[in-house]
């Protein structure tokens, strides 16, 4: 039925003898009415899981990762174009940046970004998705080019956070720790810079990662990191929505190496090759340890020729706990990792945005990703006594139904390992979803947060083409936080708005956030 016929039929049912009746009316009013008839109402703090339809956090990768790009590059298309719109006049463009939003959201409607439609719906998204990434990638060239006035070429950085020096919204000139160096280890190799030593085996698999400050070691004895697994994916229902628990049955570890090279070995960052041939399948790995980064990356290349198969990247993690932080829009939920209840027992697979995070006091690793969404942590027995945390990526899928050729094909996912806090996690998700870029511009940052708890997500120029900013954070990390947004450009005051930018009140610089709080500020330029 069409939303014509829709609404003719909800228009007939106001008045129809036998019918329920009908009354349309805004949000608001539904909810005005509903808290009259049920106040107090009953209320429910955390998720609502649903205890079903788990793979579609997995299936159809292209078509997530066209979802997630898409985000990062609004983000920063907004970011930029605002930047040359108030340091150079350029034109703000308005029209473009509301055409790619109104792409991009039509586009996560079910059961498109679940990746539970038929093929020819995933193939007109990822054509969708390309046309979203030339629009945005050339407005955010176009700002480049506005802000060039002949500088030199510099690192611009889009992330919340400052990256080798470089500042959160600005350019610079990276700055980085001590060398990257590779030595060889028996049959493998050792990638070591000032915060951590990662060992790499024969096998092409990690035994050790070792935190240089304190000297701990980060996985548990007898395990090994990097682990490939592959499932049998045969639910009794719901190809391509659903993920039964008997998949962890039918485990088949991918520890055969075909080759291991070394890709790069430079003072800013040192690289190995892997090569792995299963079933129909190829993997090429790159791993990547970076001058003063706590992180090791790991690009995961994969020909994916599977049918029904299931592909995860495992992390054991040496670290004793009961629950683990999964991040979510503006912030993050705590999940358990023990199987004390039903409900526990349920949550075998479980969403993420950019990072999962496991920790005791004082120490804790984070998972981070550029387009997995399906993950699942779970708490084992440590050799020696204790318990440790294996944290999976669920890389891949291979459905039959309704899609038969779901993400058959060549896939490229980035994976990161971090040694840290929460704290960590974040910027280590925010790091692989907003990489710096090389561009030719002056640029000095708009806007700048003083608490690193309290992130800047989101600056660009009004809805109502006044030509104000608008500066939206968030408290990050589950606690209080406050801070002072220092803005880089005359203005006349500061008010807080809701998400419509409709304006709450006067605001202050400097001031503090509740935990997860949200907040939008608009400085008047006019």
């Amino acid at each position: 039925m069409g939303r014509l016929a829709r609404w003719s039929a909800a228009k007939r049912a106001a008045d129809l003898e036998g019918s329920p009746r009908v009354r349309v009316a805004s949000p608001a009013d539904f909810f005005a009415a509903a808290r009259a008839e049920f106040d107090p109402a009953p209320v429910w703090a955390g998720e609502l899981y649903l205890e079903f339809h788990r793979g579609t956090y997995t299936s159809q990768a292209r078509t997530k990762q066209g979802n997630r790009r898409s985000e990062a590059l609004l983000h920063e298309a907004e970011l930029w174009a605002a930047t040359a719109a108030v340091r150079t006049g350029a034109e703000y463009p308005a029209e473009e940046l509301r055409e790619a939003w109104r792409t991009v959201l039509l586009q996560q409607f079910h059961d498109i970004l679940p990746g539970s439609s038929i093929g020819w719906v995933h193939d007109q998204a990822v054509e969708n998705y390309a046309l979203v990434a030339r629009l945005l990638e050339g407005i955010i060239d176009s700002s480049f080019s506005a802000l060039g006035g002949g500088a030199p070429a510099v690192v611009v950085n889009a992330a919340p956070f400052a990256v080798d020096g470089v500042p959160a919204g600005g350019a610079g000139v990276p700055v980085r720790g001590q060398d990257a160096r590779l030595e060889r280890d028996g049959g493998g190799f050792r990638l070591i810079n000032d915060r951590i030593a990662v060992t790499v085996d024969a096998d092409g698999l990690i035994p050790s990662i070792v935190e240089a400050a304190t000297g701990r070691e980060v996985l548990p004895p007898g395990s090994r990191a990097n682990l490939l697994q592959l499932f049998r994916d045969t639910p009794v229902q719901w190809d391509a929505w659903d993920v039964d628990i008997e998949y962890r049955l039918s485990s088949e570890d991918l520890t055969a190496l075909e080759s291991m090279e070394i890709a790069a070995q430079t003072p800013e960052a040192v690289s190995l090759r892997l090569t792995r041939r299963f079933g129909s399948s190829t993997v090429v790995q790159t791993l990547t340890l970076a001058a003063g980064s706590p992180a090791l990356d790991i690009e995961t290349r994969i020909d994916w020729r599977e049918r029904q198969r299931m592909l995860k990247l495992a992390f054991p993690v040496d670290v004793h706990t009961t629950s683990a932080r999964s991040e979510i829009q503006f912030g993050h939920l705590e999940r358990p990792t023990h199987t004390n209840t039903s409900w526990d027992v349920a949550r075998f697979e479980t969403s993420a945005h950019r990072w999962v995070h496991v920790g005791e006091s004082g120490f804790g690793v984070g998972v981070a990703n550029d387009a997995t969404y399906g993950h699942d942590i779970t708490r084992h027995e440590r050799e020696g006594g204790g318990t440790y945390s294996l944290v999976r990526q669920t890389l891949l899928r291979a459905p039959v139904f309704p899609d038969p050729e779901a993400d058959q094909g060549e896939h490229t996912l980035r994976s990161a390992i971090v040694v840290g806090g929460v704290q960590a996690a974040i910027e280590q998700g925010y790091r692989l979803n907003l990489p710096p870029r090389r561009a030719t511009a002056e640029v000095e940052p708009l806007v700048a947060s003083t608490s690193p708890a309290a992130v800047i997500e989101t600056v660009k120029l009004a809805e109502d083409g006044s030509g104000d900013v608008i500066v939206r954070l968030y408290e990050s990390c589950g606690a209080r936080a406050t801070t002072t947004v220092a803005a880089g450009f005359p203005h006349r005051g500061i008010q807080r708005t809701d998400l419509l930018e409709r304006e709450l009140g006067a605001a202050e610089a400097t001031f503090t956030l509740r935990p997860f709080e949200l907040v939008t500020l608009r400085f008047s330029r006019g």
